[in-house]
Formats: C-alpha cells, structure tokens, sequence
C-alpha cells in the first residue's frame, strides 16, 4: 500500500519538484494550492502526512497548521514545514503553530527525503 503526502503548496514548480521527488521514492501525493484546499483534502483523504507552505492565498500555513492540529481526527497526521521563511523565530513559530518538521527552501531533495521517511517509512 502507498502512503499518501498531502502537499499544501501554492507554486507550481515547488509542486513539481515535490511530486518528482515523492513519486520517484513511492509515495502519493495529494496537491492543495491554498490552505482552504489542503485542509479539505486533509479531512477527505486522511494523508500520512502534510508538507505545509508558510506563504499561501488565504489562510497561511500557521492558520492551517493549527487547524489542523485542533481537529481531533487530524492531529495525529506529521506536518513538516517547507518553506523560504529562514528568520529567527520562524521554525520557532512553526512549531508553536504544531509542525512536527521545519526545512527552508532551497532545500536538499535528499534530506528532505529522509525527514519525510523519519515519519513515513
């Protein structure tokens, strides 16, 4: 059986190195381009886990992040945080926000992979 990644991303081409790099190492990936989206395909599909965007259309990904984690059919669902937010205090906000990971952009497709297996064998 596939696991399934639920990608909440507004940039097509993040997309498309996402959906590069999870198909090529087996997984399914869902794809959301705003944060309203990804939090319907949550609720619908139940994903093994959810690599959240900061920047969104809407609701940002903190907001979606905490709704996430406040649904208790959803909490238990691994979020990493990918994105170009690299401040101080941004993976901080992350996780205050309830991401289980945070990886800034640019990232390295092999790290990213092994985190994404730390959680998703």
């Amino acid at each position: 059986m596939s696991r399934r990644i639920l990608v909440i991303e507004d940039h097509e081409e993040n997309r498309r190195l996402l959906r590069d790099l999870l198909t090529g190492a087996g997984y399914e990936m869902l794809e959301a381009e705003t944060g309203e989206e990804g939090l319907g395909l949550a609720a619908q599909h139940r994903p093994d886990l959810i690599l959240m965007d900061i920047q969104l259309p809407g609701l940002d990904g903190y907001e979606v992040t905490r709704r996430l984690k406040a649904n208790p059919e959803l909490r238990a669902i691994p979020i990493i945080v990918v994105t170009s937010y690299a401040l101080s205090g941004d993976e901080a906000k992350a996780r205050e926000a309830g991401s289980d990971a945070y990886v800034t952009k640019p990232f390295s497709p092999r790290e990213l992979l092994a985190k994404i297996r730390s959680f998703v064998p």
